[in-house]
């Protein structure tokens, strides 16, 4: 299966919180590859710490494959590759862990025959390869979200199941970008409907995942004034509302991810020993992770509003 992850803005927590997904799923056992298709400012290598990633990326990464450059992208295995003392070692029953890293300076390009060939290929692979493909897009209608479109066009793609998850923050303006980013004129869904897409099996295929939502009920927020809790509380039932006006209310949510100061200061994987060891990072966070990286192939929650 295919998980695209998009968003309208930078600073949703799209990159971050993929890769979260990724690295869940692995635990539960599945093999699992993450594409950093965010051309031009790929963050992967630094959230799954491996910094040699970064280095090799220069040239052999993604974008490389994509063009024409190289025959194949590199890629790496997290579990042996990564700096991170939590994850050197690959747990007993976790998956494969796969980066497939972008270039650093790759930059946007157009979709053209051989690009999309090239992609084409690279997923079909993958996808008999790997329990689990996740592909982190670059923010807004970019290069990267018409070239998902365009592949999973293809006729040679009718038989890999591709969805989508939409991130925002928990805000005014990011609730009404997603919405505008999928709905849109020029949104997912009219593009993935002008290259050909059933348009019902497409809406049916995405799913919004809502970032850094503060819980005015929770430990973290238990010092604020009975004033500041109120406004809080205001605040929150306004975009509820504003959120179902734009068809991204609670039905078209996958997951909620809670205001994480650990994700404030450093984008990085949330470990078991984050949460109960060195208890940096609170508990609901990681549970909501947990869950998200679930529900990803759990039909239920993907059934038609």
């Amino acid at each position: 299966m295919l998980i695209f992850a998009a968003s309208d803005k930078g600073g949703t927590g799209r990159s971050v919180t993929s890769a979260n997904l990724a690295y869940q799923r692995a635990l539960m056992g599945d093999d699992v590859c993450y594409l950093d298709f965010d051309f031009g400012s790929p963050t992967a290598s630094a959230v799954f710490d491996v910094p040699e990633a970064r280095r090799a990326a220069e040239d052999r990464g993604l974008h490389s494959y994509l063009i024409g450059e190289i025959s194949e992208p590199i890629r790496f295995d997290v579990w042996a590759d990564t700096e991170h003392r939590v994850l050197r070692n690959q747990p007993p029953g976790a998956g494969r862990l796969i980066l497939m890293p972008g270039d650093l300076s790759g930059g946007e390009f157009a979709t053209s025959g051989d690009n999309l060939r090239r992609c084409v290929d690279l997923l079909l692979r993958l996808n008999g390869e790997f329990d689990l493909i996740i592909v982190d897009l670059s923010a807004g209608r970019s290069y990267a979200v018409d070239m998902a479109l365009a592949v999973t066009a293809q006729r040679q793609m009718s038989g890999v199941e591709a969805r989508w998850l939409v991130f925002h923050r928990w805000t005014r303006q990011h609730v009404e970008a997603a919405a505008s980013l999928v709905f849109g004129k020029r949104g997912i869904v009219a593009g993935g409907v002008a290259r050909g897409h059933d348009e019902d099996a497409l809406r049916g295929a995405i799913r919004f995942v809502r970032g850094a939502v503060p819980d005015p009920a929770s430990t973290l927020w238990s010092q604020v004034s009975p004033t500041q809790s109120a406004w809080m509380e205001e605040c929150d039932a306004e975009l509820k509302q504003l959120a179902s006006h734009h068809g991204v209310g609670y039905s078209q949510v996958l997951g909620v991810v809670p205001f994480e100061p650990v994700l404030q200061w450093r984008e990085q994987l949330i470990t078991d020993e984050d949460v109960l060891d060195s208890q940096i990072a609170a508990v609901e966070t990681w549970q909501a992770l947990r869950d998200l990286a679930a529900r990803l192939t759990d039909d239920k929650y993907w059934e038609q509003a």
